[in-house]
Order: C-alpha cells, then structure tokens, then sequence
C-alpha cells in the first residue's frame, strides 16, 4: 500500500515550578509554569513492531524537558522555548519536527491574564 504516514508525540500540560522572569522578584518567588512539546516523526516502524527502542521515549522527553525549566534560570520564556525545543532534537535523531511551547502563569503585569506563551518550532533539514 501507497501511503503518506505523519506521526505525532505530544506532551501537554507538563508543569514545573520554577524561577525564571526578568524581574529579581520573579526569579526569587518562582512560579508555575507549563509545557507542551509536539514532537514529529513516523512512528510506523515502532507501532508495526511494538518495540520502544523504534520509537521516542516520552519519558525521557519528559526529564529533558524538566531539567531546563528547573535548571539554570532565564530571563525569557523565549529562552526556554527554544532551549527545549533544540535539547529535543539533539537527543531523538528521528525527530523531524519539534515544537515547544512553554507558558507562564502568575503575570507580573497589573491586570489579569490567564498566562503568556512562547513557542518554536525546529524542523530538521
């Protein structure tokens, strides 16, 4: 069979309490923040064999993940974002596309807001 397989991990809602803000104050208090990662590639192999090693281990994803949000501290959710998204792809070679998108809640802004979000998106060439 003449097929075109796309195949989709994602993580969602991954939350962290960490501190990282541009403010002193933010980076002191911490905060609640949240991150979904959608990390693109064709699992078929892995589904066809039912075998973990084919596939990408989204716990593993999930520690990445963990160790920037609670690692060092950044300014910007930007930052995080993209240091996220290029850890993914350096640590799963079959990755064709990941997208992170890492969102903070608890806004330092004088009004209400639900949160703000920083995503991106590294496709491999």
């Amino acid at each position: 069979m003449s097929a075109n397989h796309r195949s989709c991990i994602r993580l969602v809602n991954a939350g962290f309490y960490a501190w990282h803000g541009v403010h002193s104050e933010e980076q002191r208090l911490g905060g609640k923040y949240e991150v979904d990662a959608e990390l693109r590639f064709d699992f078929r192999p892995a589904a066809e064999a039912d075998d973990l090693g084919l596939t990408v281990n989204y716990q593993r994803a999930y520690e990445i993940i963990g160790s920037v949000m609670t690692g060092r501290k950044a300014s910007l959710i930007e930052s995080l974002a993209f240091e996220i998204a290029t850890s993914l792809m350096l640590e799963f070679p079959l990755l064709e596309s990941a997208t992170v998108k890492v969102r903070k809640r608890n806004l330092p802004l004088g009004g209400l807001c639900d949160y703000a979000e920083a995503e991106h998106r590294i496709d491999r060439e």
